[in-house]
């Protein structure tokens, strides 16, 4: 993977390094992010929060999206989000985000979105639609 465009996905989008997100594959058939779920991740019963869920998911499709832009497009932004929330997972555990697209278009790119525990427990699936900006 080229670290000049891992250093550039995260340049645009300093909050996924404030979150822990690591890309560990970046490519337009497939993006893989993992995060370690820290307590200030969670919600009282001490798994991972739906929101830190949905940004790491959120994430990992925009980096999908990004790769996949139309020449002269400058980026990507999220026009459409679904998620469902299928499992707990707790504190501590590795997340592993996978992302492949569903429909890559002219101007928009709709992205399904995995989210597992580092065992295969499935904690949530998003699909979102990304916009060419």
């Amino acid at each position: 993977m080229d670290a000049h465009a891992l250093a550039a996905v995260v340049k645009m989008v300093p909050f996924s390094a404030h979150l822990g997100f690591e890309i560990k594959v970046m490519g337009k058939d497939q993006v893989v992010v993992h995060a370690v779920i820290q307590p200030e991740h969670c919600t009282s019963g001490g798994t991972a929060h739906g929101g830190f869920l949905m940004a790491l998911a959120d994430f990992t499709g925009a980096v999908g999206a990004f790769q996949v832009l139309p020449e002269g497009a400058k980026g990507t932004t999220t026009i459409e989000s679904k998620t469902n929330m299928m499992g707990a997972i707790p504190a501590g555990t590795t997340l592993v985000a996978t992302a492949t697209p569903l429909h890559v278009g002219r101007r928009t790119s709709v992205w399904v979105t995995r989210v597992e525990s580092e065992g295969g427990k499935l904690a949530s699936v998003t699909t979102q639609t990304q916009m060419a900006l």
